[in-house]
């Protein structure tokens, strides 16, 4: 084994368990994250020696959301229905888990990966911006329209949270 095959399964084996929890949160299927962490590692090695220099993560995790998109846009023109599978797992009850899962699946791909890596990975804007090759500009805005869409589509409490957050900023 080289030394770069060595640095490679190091990565590998220390960055797996977050890639998969991102990859998860991201398309809401385990089997699927696995697919989606495997391709893009499979692509981060034949890229190691030009960003093993730097931190690989980024690059990776733009690979999993890039991945993510084109299947994305592949299944909406097979089948819409299995756009309705989308989840993504947070850390309350069931049936918390569920709401949230399925009003994640209303956000478009974009907006969701977005939503993801903000508040599920916690982020920066400036990271999200740099890992899906846009503006912060365009994070903010994604971040603040998936973020309404969520608030009106959960409603409930989390609808009470908003409104009491955006009295507490006024």
């Amino acid at each position: 084994m080289t030394d770069t095959d060595a640095e490679f399964t190091l990565y590998v084996e220390a960055a797996t368990p977050r890639l998969l929890r991102f990859a998860h949160q991201l398309c809401g299927d385990p089997t699927q994250a696995q697919d989606l962490v495997q391709s893009a590692l499979v692509k981060t090695w034949l890229s190691w020696r030009r960003i093993s220099n730097e931190d690989p993560t980024p690059y990776v995790r733009r690979t999993i959301v890039n991945n993510h998109l084109s299947a994305w846009r592949r299944l909406r023109h097979e089948s819409p229905a299995s756009l309705r599978d989308v989840a993504v797992a947070a850390d309350e009850s069931a049936g918390e888990r569920d709401r949230l899962r399925r009003a994640l699946a209303t956000l478009p791909p974009r907006q969701r990966a977005v939503v993801v890596m903000r508040w599920f990975e916690d982020m920066s804007e400036q990271d999200v911006a740099s890992t899906l090759g846009c503006s912060v500009g365009s994070v903010k805005s994604q971040s603040s329209r998936g973020a309404a869409l969520l608030r009106a589509h959960l409603g409930g409490r989390y609808a009470y949270e908003s409104a009491v957050q955006r009295t507490e900023t006024s």
